[in-house]
């Protein structure tokens, strides 16, 4: 048996590449620092792969919009910010959670309440792990400590958020974002290959209409 290649990588990148070795094929965001490494790396690496696609939205809350879009479709897709970015998409977030959507959201954290400092820091761990937004839901929450980590479970974030149906949030921080480690990565998945979905709206030729709604007005319903 050969030995597994070690890369070493920034950790940023390191997220970018284990998204697309997990079938991820649609990503969505805006810049923001200590994050802008990830869509850099996002905006080259969809390009060689089939059906990939990058878009750099006009804002926070266009990105997460065009999340809950992709994430009906049955797309493994991602969005990635820090702090207040995170906090601009937070009704997105819960209403992914409402329409019970799978979605990847990376949060490399700053410092500071409000806009903040560009710093690394690790302040926003209420927000990720009480919910965060309005409305009685919780994201999975997935913690990196190492570079080695980034890739293990940010591929574990989607396998996730496909089973449970629900947004997961991977919080890392400034410095895990620009650290560089060496990292082993697994063999790339193909998005054909992974189970079906038998919830998307892919269009009713065919087959029974589906209905994804999060506005349940009988309050035990909800």
């Amino acid at each position: 048996m050969t030995e597994p290649k070690k890369v070493l990588m920034r950790g940023s990148h390191v997220v970018g590449e284990a998204a697309v070795r997990a079938g991820c094929r649609y990503y969505f965001g805006y810049p923001i620092t200590p994050q802008n490494e990830l869509p850099e790396y996002m905006s080259g690496r969809l390009t060689e792969v089939e059906d990939g696609c990058f878009i750099q939205a006009e804002s926070e809350l266009a990105s997460v919009n065009m999340l809950i879009g992709a994430a009906m479709a049955g797309a493994r897709c991602m969005t990635s910010s820090s702090s207040p970015g995170i906090s601009l998409m937070q009704e997105g977030i819960s209403y992914l959670a409402g329409l019970e959507l799978p979605a990847v959201i990376v949060n490399m954290m700053r410092g500071g309440p409000g806009l903040g400092n560009i710093a690394p820091a690790q302040s926003d761990y209420f927000q990720a792990t009480r919910g965060g937004g309005h409305g009685d839901y919780r994201t999975i929450v997935l913690a990196p400590g190492t570079g080695q980590e980034l890739v293990d479970l940010t591929i574990k974030a989607f396998d996730l958020a496909d089973k449970y149906r629900n947004p997961v949030i991977i919080l890392a921080d400034g410095m895990m974002g620009q650290m560089m480690e060496p990292v082993v990565f697994p063999e790339m998945i193909d998005p054909k290959t992974l189970p079906p979905k038998d919830w998307t709206l892919t269009g009713a030729k065919g087959r029974p209409s589906r209905i994804i709604l999060s506005l349940l007005l009988d309050p035990p319903t909800l």
